[in-house]
């Protein structure tokens, strides 16, 4: 297969290729670590996810208005103490999101790592 060809390119892999099933809401690093994290837990916190994720207390609100405005997750701010929190929870549109985002990531390395015809 060579670069320049599209027919040979398009013949050796059946379907679209796998990076077309990728969705930029969920692909962006921090979504993706957010969704991540909080589908290892019932309800997560920001602090938590601030430190995990080695952002700044405005980007990690950016990317969690972003993910709740696509409905992916839920935030609900309340108290610990005397202390105000904030909790994020994975929606069941958001665990999808995740699946189908997992399923494009698998299918993209399962081409990578497939024998090529014709070595």
């Amino acid at each position: 297969m060579t670069v320049d060809d599209p027919t040979t390119a398009q013949g050796d892999q059946e379907g679209p290729h796998p990076t077309q099933a990728l969705d930029d809401t969920v692909h962006q690093r921090v979504r993706l670590g957010v969704l991540t994290i909080a589908r290892e837990a019932d309800r997560v916190d920001f602090g938590f996810l601030k430190k995990q994720l080695a952002v700044t207390d405005g980007n990690l609100s950016r990317h969690l208005k972003v993910l709740e405005d696509s409905g992916l997750i839920t935030v609900e701010k309340g108290y610990a103490g005397r202390r105000p929190r904030t909790w994020v929870t994975l929606t069941r549109e958001g665990a999808q999101a995740l699946d189908a985002e997992l399923r494009a990531l698998r299918a993209l390395v399962q081409r990578l790592e497939a024998p090529r015809r014709g070595t």
